[in-house]
């Protein structure tokens, strides 16, 4: 079952390790790092049906307000 409640033990560090991980990147570098960070994240949770509710779950807009 996907976990989409907060699950961070340090959230506003592990946040700044992301932002500070992209700095000096250009934007095409940045997003291949974001998609090699996705599967090495995926490869760390290895189930095939969290994977696919967790890309679903990103994958819906927000209403607009």
């Amino acid at each position: 079952m996907l976990e989409t409640r907060p699950n961070f033990n340090r959230p506003d560090e592990s946040y700044a390790l992301l932002i500070k991980a992209h700095e000096g990147l250009s934007e095409a570098e940045s997003h291949a790092m974001n998609a090699r960070l996705i599967l090495i994240l995926m490869n760390q949770i290895g189930d095939h049906a969290i994977i696919a509710d967790a890309l679903s779950l990103a994958r819906k807009v927000p209403a607009a307000t």
